[in-house]
């Protein structure tokens, strides 16, 4: 018989949040309190920072007892002493925005396009002869907008 849906595990997921291998973390702190919930990798992480800056345990051998690498470990700590408790949460993975159509090019194109009225095609011509970067129409259309929102 199927289980039925968990709501927790769900909202977990749907956030990034759920702890990939929760079987993983074998810290008894994690079987001694229903407060403790090893699919959380938020708070997973975060009592494998304070186990070590509180406690004095070894990273080592922490990280490993709470399901995560070393590497990891470094991570979080970089992100906790950054951004606290946020800096735990998932951050979207992928680009963070145009990496291509930097400040000084898109004020070439934004110039452009206002002194000559030019295409989108024309301005990525213009942008390799100019800047060396290819550039795809659609990704300047998608500038404009950005630029039309912000000056609404």
């Amino acid at each position: 018989m199927a289980r039925p849906p968990d709501g927790k595990t769900a909202a977990l997921r749907a956030e990034g949040a759920l702890h990939p291998h929760p079987e993983a973390v074998r810290d008894p702190l994690f079987d001694q309190q229903p407060f403790f919930d090893r699919r959380d990798a938020v708070q997973v992480k975060y009592e494998m920072l304070r186990r070590v800056e509180i406690d004095g345990a070894p990273i080592a051998t922490t990280a490993e007892a709470f399901g995560f690498s070393r590497p990891t470990f470094y991570q979080a700590q970089a992100a906790f002493a950054q951004a606290g408790l946020p800096g735990l949460l998932p951050q979207k993975r992928g680009p963070r925005g145009p990496h291509k159509l930097r400040a000084d090019v898109l004020a070439f194109v934004l110039a452009s396009r206002v002194a000559e009225g030019a295409s989108a095609r024309v301005l990525a011509a213009r942008i390799q002869e100019r800047f060396g970067l290819s550039i795809h129409p659609r990704s300047i259309e998608r500038a404009w907008r950005r630029q039309e929102k912000k000056h609404r």
